[in-house]
């Protein structure tokens, strides 16, 4: 008997989640409620991985790579510009366009952003969002029964969902390159939730390869890093096309994951990734590590870094950290970044339950290959399970969303500002038990128990 203890949102949000992600690979499956069909993206069927990639999850005892990385061979042709916007006019993304149904895609407007990147959110009525946007106010699960909701924190109170953004780090950034942060992962058989720029994948394909056989888990974080609502929807297409393109040819996988930059997105992008096989993961606790000096970073100081963790540490022990586990935000992105995520980490695992986002939420098939299955917190493969639509809909009106950060890197250090009241990226966000515990352990049986 598995002891949990469940919010009312998390319960909602696990039973829809887990249900979105448990379609199959080899044939068209509608999801529950009214949520468009997601299939495995037919328009990378033609991309042939390169050699030297592992083809299942390491299994248990076994002995995973670490050290140096081997010479990969691999060739950036054909490929965008690294780190440049990629043209959304060409026939690769344009064949991904015509296979979008777009009637399921809100005919949302393109918000603006500035010269350096920084949304305006000038005119959004906040109180009634109707876009559910997630920077302007921390909208996780929208009012449109057609999109799923995001993920964005663990249900068990103890877990700690560890990921890292912005990988793999290249070898430019020398002795803090790849694989710096996977060998010390490893060294204390620790598996993350990596969420890749498609244009480091290509600079630095062997580190990606060496992630996937020590069993971290693989997900999407555009080419370029821009805010994605201030992108048209050719551009949205154009920038997750060719991340998933690219982590095929590098890796052989597919995820069925994303993160969008700086957290920023609302219902039309979350749709047009949905559709190409996407489900959206964000946060609900932010180490802000991105903005601390390094390449790339900011000015904030390490020591409030290091107070976040104090602080997050600090309320799992005194049991004020008592509503839901967490899904927290890292990146992997410089000297700084790195260092202080090996800081931590052995800290955080004497006090946390530390995994993967995909093993709290319960996700055994991140990826649209079958032949992957990931470890899952219940021991149960969500393959295998399914809810019906008509619970999640009679729960959907009870979740909570967080609040949003501002958070979350670039290249050049850009900054999504977000409009919500007094929003601190160290704080824990306090979401109301209430009697929904109850109904989530049935859910979680029904769900994961076979």
């Amino acid at each position: 008997m598995v002891s949990l203890t469940l919010s009312a949102s998390t319960a909602v949000l696990l039973a829809s989640i887990v249900s979105a992600q448990s379609v199959s690979s080899t044939a068209p499956t509608t999801s529950t409620g009214s949520y468009p069909a997601r299939t495995s993206p037919a328009w990378l069927s033609s991309v042939t991985p390169i050699a030297g990639n592992v083809q299942s999850y390491p299994a248990d005892g076994s002995s995973i790579p670490t050290g140096p990385l081997p010479s990969v061979n691999f060739s950036t042709t054909g490929y965008p510009t690294a780190w440049e916007s990629p043209d959304a006019t060409s026939a690769e993304v344009q064949a991904v366009v015509a296979s979008i149904d777009w009637s399921f895609v809100p005919n949302s407007t393109v918000k603006q952003a500035d010269s350096n990147g920084d949304l305006t959110m000038t005119g959004y009525d906040d109180n009634t969002d109707p876009d559910c946007w997630w920077s302007a106010t921390g909208c996780v699960t929208s009012k449109n029964s057609s999109i799923p909701p995001d993920v964005y924190q663990c249900p068990e109170v103890g877990t700690w969902g560890l990921t890292y953004d912005d990988g793999p780090l290249t070898p430019d950034a020398g002795e803090w390159a790849e694989p710096n942060l996977y060998n010390f992962l490893a060294n204390y058989s620790q598996k993350a939730g990596l969420f890749y720029i498609g244009s480091n994948v290509i600079a630095a394909p062997a580190a990606a390869q060496r992630a996937l056989s020590n069993g971290h888990t693989i997900c999407v974080h555009t080419w370029s890093h821009p805010a994605m609502t201030s992108q048209t929807n050719d551009q949205v297409v154009a920038e997750l096309y060719w991340t998933l393109k690219a982590i095929k040819e590098v890796t052989g996988i597919t995820p069925k994951c994303w993160r969008p930059p700086y957290g920023d997105v609302d219902d039309r992008v979350r749709a047009i990734a949905w559709q190409m096989g996407l489900t959206t993961v964000i946060w609900d606790e932010d180490t802000n590590d991105w903005n601390m000096p390094g390449d790339g970073g900011g000015n904030l100081s390490p020591d409030t870094v290091d107070g976040y963790f104090e602080g997050w540490i600090d309320a799992r022990k005194n049991g004020t950290d008592n509503q839901s586990g967490h899904i927290v935000l890292e990146h992997e992105l410089n000297n700084s970044t790195v260092s202080m995520a090996e800081k931590w980490l052995p800290q955080l695992q004497q006090v946390f339950k530390v995994v993967p986002w995909n093993e709290c939420m319960n996700i055994s098939d991140p990826y649209w290959e079958t032949n992957f299955v990931y470890p899952t917190q219940s021991g149960s493969n969500s393959t295998t399970s399914s809810v019906t639509s008509s619970v999640i809909a009679s729960s959907t009106a009870s979740a909570v969303t967080p609040a949003a950060s501002s958070s979350d890197s670039s290249s050049s250090g850009q900054n999504v500002g977000s409009n919500s009241a007094n929003a601190q990226s160290g704080s824990s966000h306090n979401i109301q038990a209430a009697s929904y515990a109850t109904m989530g352990l049935i859910l979680l049986s029904f769900i994961f128990l076979h």
